[in-house]
């Protein structure tokens, strides 16, 4: 079941413009920066109330973040909700007729394990599951 929004994630082309330009909307800085190599993205997490907010700046022209950017420009790249069992969701979803785009979950930012849901299948979002590593 998805229990609640985890996060939005959001694409930018220059963290450092960007996360200055956070600080200041936020007044305050992020709690984490990190790099996630296998997506080949730097992200930067804020809290906000109970709220989380990722700011995710690729490195290399291949990333998804790159791609994403080159074909829509920076803006809301996804949508991330917090899940207790992320196989058995996934599981659920794949039968409920939607589209994955990983079958299993794999590690991502801010200890968490993720996997996405195709955009086509959700209105054009992009869906992120994501749980605690430590459940």
């Amino acid at each position: 079941m998805l229990e609640k929004i985890e996060h939005i994630g959001i694409a930018v082309k220059d963290l450092e413009k960007s996360e200055a330009l956070f600080n200041a909307l936020l007044n305050q800085t992020p709690y984490k920066r990190e790099v996630v190599e296998s997506e080949s993205v730097q992200t930067v997490f804020y809290q906000s109330g109970p709220n989380k907010i990722e700011l995710l700046q690729a490195l290399a022209p291949e990333s998804a973040i790159a791609k994403y950017i080159d074909k829509k420009g920076e803006g809301i790249h996804h949508i991330a909700f917090a899940v207790d069992d992320i196989v058995a969701e996934l599981a659920r979803l794949k039968d409920a007729g939607f589209q994955l785009i990983h079958e299993t979950p794999k590690e991502g930012a801010d200890g968490k394990l993720i996997a996405f849901l195709h955009p086509k299948d959700t209105n054009g979002v992009l869906i992120e599951l994501c749980m605690d590593k430590n459940k």
